[in-house]
C-alpha cells in the first residue's frame, strides 16, 4: 500500500411541610391563662385578649422561621453530604489513577483515538500522548496490534497494552469503578479474529461495550438496567454509524479535502517534505476515497444531510429533560459522541453542524464538563 494511501485511510477511519404543620395547626390555650384575662372582651379588648389575638400570627411566624430554617439545615446538610460523598469518590479515583502511568499512541485527527481523549479528561486521568508518524508508525513498532489508539497503563512493576477505542475506556472506567487489577480487567475483552463486509480479516473484542461490575458497583454508575442499555446502545452507534459520516463530510469536496488535510499536517507528525507531500497528494485520494465510502454506506447525495439527521437523532435521544444521555454528567455514550464529532472542529463540516441541526447547546455543555475536570497537560 502506498505511503500516501496508508496516510489516508488511517487519519479519518455528559422544613416547608413541617413549617405548615406547626403554623397552620389550631394553638391550645395556655393554662396559665385566668378568665380575668377575658372579662374586658364584652367591652373592649384589654391587655391580655390583644396579646391573644396576635398570638396565633406570632406562633404562625415563629412556626414558619423554625421550618424554614430546619429546611435550611437538611438542604445544607444534604449538600454537605453530597460534597463529602463526591470527596470520598474523587478521593477513591485519585487514588486508583495514580496508580497508573498511561501513555496514549494516537493520531490527533483520528476521531477514535479523540474519544479516548475525551473520556481520559473528563475523568482527569493524567496521561501522555505519542503522536504515531501515520506512514512509518515508527512508534508503535513495539506492539503486534497496528492501529490507533493504543493505551499503555503502567501500574507498578506490571504493563498493559490496550487496544481499541471503546475497550480502553470500558476497560478504564471498569478500573476506576471496582478498583480490580487491570490486568485481570483487560482479559473480559478478548481480542477475535472476524472477517468484515469487504472480506477483510480483522480484529474484534468481545464485550467492548460492557463495564464489568457486580451488582453494587453498576448501581454507583446506572440508575437502572435501561440507563445502562441506553448507554451501550449509543456508544455502539457512535463506532458502528457517527465515525462513518466524519470522513465523506470533511472530505465532500476538493477544497473542503485540501482544509482538512491542512488541518491534520499541522496537528500530524510530519516533516516538511512528508507534509507537503501528505497535504496536496493525501487531499485528493480523500476525496475520492470519500466518494467510495457514500457509496458503501450509502449516504445521501448531500452527504451533510445524514450529518444533520445523525445529530438531530442524537439530540432526540437525549430529551430536553436531562442535560445529558448521562442526566446531571456525561455518560460515556456522550463522551463517545463529542469526541468523533470534535475532530471536525475548524472545518466547514463542524461550522455547518452547528448550525443547521439543535446539537450546539449539548456540545458545549459537554465540553464545559470536560474542561472544568481535566487537569492540565
Amino acid at each position: 500500500m502506498a505511503p500516501t494511501t496508508r496516510v489516508v485511510r488511517a487519519l479519518w477511519t455528559g422544613g416547608c411541610a413541617l413549617a405548615w404543620r406547626l403554623g397552620g395547626r389550631p394553638q391550645p390555650l395556655l393554662p396559665t391563662q385566668s378568665r380575668a384575662g377575658f372579662a374586658g372582651a364584652a367591652g373592649g379588648q384589654g391587655p391580655v385578649a390583644a396579646a391573644r389575638k396576635g398570638s396565633p400570627r406570632l406562633l404562625g411566624a415563629a412556626a414558619l422561621a423554625l421550618g424554614g430554617a430546619l429546611g435550611l439545615y437538611h438542604t445544607a446538610r444534604w449538600h454537605l453530604r453530597a460534597q463529602d460523598l463526591h470527596a470520598e469518590r474523587s478521593a477513591v479515583q485519585l487514588s486508583l489513577s495514580s496508580r497508573l502511568q498511561l501513555t496514549l499512541y494516537q493520531y490527533k485527527t483520528c476521531p477514535f483515538c479523540s474519544k479516548v481523549r475525551a473520556f481520559l479528561d473528563f475523568h482527569a486521568l493524567p496521561y501522555q500522548v505519542v503522536e504515531v508518524n501515520p506512514v512509518l508508525r515508527a512508534e508503535i513498532k513495539f506492539s503486534s496490534y497496528r492501529k490507533v489508539p493504543i493505551l499503555v497503563a503502567q501500574e507498578g512493576e506490571s504493563s498493559q497494552q490496550l487496544n481499541d477505542s471503546s475497550v480502553i475506556i470500558s476497560a478504564l472506567k471498569t478500573y476506576l469503578v471496582s478498583g480490580q487489577p487491570l490486568e485481570e480487567i483487560i482479559t473480559y475483552y478478548p481480542a477475535m479474529k472476524a472477517v468484515n463486509d469487504q472480506g477483510k480479516e480483522v480484529t474484534e473484542f468481545g464485550n467492548k461495550y460492557w463495564l464489568m461490575l457486580n451488582e453494587k458497583e453498576a448501581q454507583q454508575v446506572y440508575s437502572g438496567k435501561e440507563a445502562r442499555t441506553e448507554e451501550m446502545k449509543w456508544r455502539q452507534w457512535a463506532d458502528d454509524w457517527l465515525v462513518h459520516l466524519i470522513s465523506p463530510n470533511v472530505y465532500r469536496t476538493p477544497t473542503e479535502a485540501l482544509a482538512s488535510f491542512d488541518y491534520i499536517v499541522r496537528e500530524g507528525k510530519f516533516g516538511a517534505v512528508e507534509g507537503a507531500v501528505a497535504k496536496y497528494m493525501g487531499a485528493a485520494a480523500m476525496y475520492l476515497i470519500s466518494k467510495r465510502l457514500k457509496s458503501r454506506h450509502r449516504l445521501q447525495d448531500n452527504v451533510r444531510e445524514d450529518l444533520y439527521e445523525a445529530a438531530d437523532k442524537w439530540v432526540a435521544a437525549v430529551g430536553k429533560d436531562r442535560p445529558f444521555m448521562g442526566g446531571q454528567k456525561p455518560n460515556l455514550a456522550d463522551l463517545a459522541v463529542y469526541g468523533v464529532l470534535r475532530v471536525m472542529e475548524g472545518l466547514d463540516a463542524f461550522d455547518d453542524l452547528m448550525q443547521h441541526t439543535h446539537i450546539q447547546p449539548w456540545y458545549m455543555r459537554v465540553e464545559r464538563a470536560i474542561t472544568e475536570a481535566s487537569p492540565a497537560h
